[in-house]
């Protein structure tokens, strides 16, 4: 089995301010948690804040929109939904009555939880929640993990639009209640499912969460079995250096560990080392694949990186930043609206860019970003005008 550091305070704590809704208060909305990728986030999700909220009386319901990136984000979240009726003959029964059926098959040969979806089901998304509400008595957590994804299709945003309709009745007087807990690993792409009156979850609280920190640090160190202790101090040094990335820690406590040359004493110095290591060798292959682009791919990928929230892939000051670049390098190449669609689905494709359904794209890593800086491959657009006498875009 495997040994998790467990972050049970924090866990008490947020299923306390989810469950429990305080007058005024926008969490009966939802809630938005924003961490970077391989934080931790996840791992908490599932072995800390369910089992607190499970504890607390609820009965929860995960749904990760990661684990299979290929998969419709709608269907992951309606198997969530389905797996969990399964459980409850009730619940079967309720809707396979509500469907006009007079005999039911509990088994579920004349009543198949199929039925269950967005338009076109026999049995309504919001119907089968509810159902599920009524019969357990018990107030609904559905926790999304990167719930970003699912505005990446029109069945994912319809799906959100299906739960808001679920929340909305659920949290009337009638029934017990429905949480949404959506979890991100980029806050600006988290923010587009609640920064709008057309999204479904407008003015839903969005927070950090919090990274790991010292307390992670010295149980690690505690845990790690290494001939000789690792200092803690030191350790959370490297860890904060490692974006405060566990397996980053992991990772160079194997290669300690499986070196059977390595004397005691050199242990501090040969952690420090392979920690770094594995930093380095994670940004060697991001840029890697970076510098595997072809020359538009390349350019659309840096303005787009160096504009951020204001990029706008096809308005003209755009596309003269992408023949800036070309110019240098490829001076035959031109950025025209075709061809700068076609690198845009080419960097998602290789999981570099993220597309919303309605055009708006961002970095699929936002920590690509501080790699590019680094290497000195982000656009000064202020720069590239000056020297091209044209204005600054």
């Amino acid at each position: 089995m495997k040994n998790f550091f467990h972050r049970t305070r924090l866990a008490a704590d947020m299923a306390d301010k989810i469950l429990q809704i305080a007058p005024g208060s926008a969490s009966s909305s939802g809630l938005f948690l924003a961490a970077p990728r391989r934080t931790g986030k996840s791992t908490f999700l599932r072995e800390d804040l369910r089992p607190a909220l499970q504890a607390q009386g609820a009965l929860v319901l995960y749904a990760d929109l990661w684990a299979n990136r290929k998969a419709d984000p709608a269907v992951v979240i309606i198997a969530a939904v389905r797996s969990e009726l399964a459980q409850h003959e009730g619940v079967v029964a309720r809707l396979a009555r509500s469907s006009g059926m007079d005999k039911v098959n509990v088994g579920g040969i004349s009543f198949s939880l199929d039925r269950v979806g967005l338009a076109g089901g026999d049995v309504s998304l919001s119907s089968a929640l509810v159902a599920l509400s009524d019969e357990t008595e018990k107030t609904i957590v559905l926790i999304i993990d990167e719930a970003q994804h699912a505005i990446t299709s029109e069945s994912g945003s319809d799906a959100l639009f299906a739960l808001k309709a679920a929340r909305d009745e659920l949290n009337s007087s009638s029934h017990h209640g429905l949480r949404v807990v959506a979890t991100g690993s980029n806050q600006d792409k988290l923010a587009m499912l609640r920064n709008s009156k057309e999204q479904a979850f407008f003015g839903a609280p969005l927070v950090k969460f919090p990274t790991l920190g010292k307390d992670y640090v010295q149980w690690f160190c505690e845990q790690v079995r290494l001939p000789v202790a690792l200092s803690v101090e030191a350790v959370e040094a490297l860890f904060a250096r490692a974006s405060f990335r566990p397996e980053m820690l992991g990772a160079a406590a194997d290669a300690l560990r499986f070196d059977f040359e390595l004397l005691p004493e050199d242990v501090p110095q040969r952690f420090s080392r392979a920690v770094l290591e594995q930093i380095e060798a994670s940004n060697a292959e991001q840029l890697r694949v970076v510098h595997s682009l072809t020359p538009l791919q390349f350019a659309v990928l840096r303005v787009l990186a160096g504009k951020g929230q204001n990029y706008a892939p096809f308005e003209t000051a755009t596309l003269r930043a992408y023949q800036r670049l070309l110019d240098t390098v490829a001076p035959d190449s031109t950025a025209d609206v075709p061809n700068v669609q076609q690198a845009l689905t080419a960097l998602q494709e290789k999981a570099l860019v993220w597309r919303a359904s309605r055009g708006i794209y961002a970095l699929e890593d936002a920590s690509l970003r501080e790699l590019l800086e680094q290497a000195g491959l982000l656009v000064d657009e202020t720069a590239m005008a000056n020297a091209s006498g044209q204005p600054s875009i």
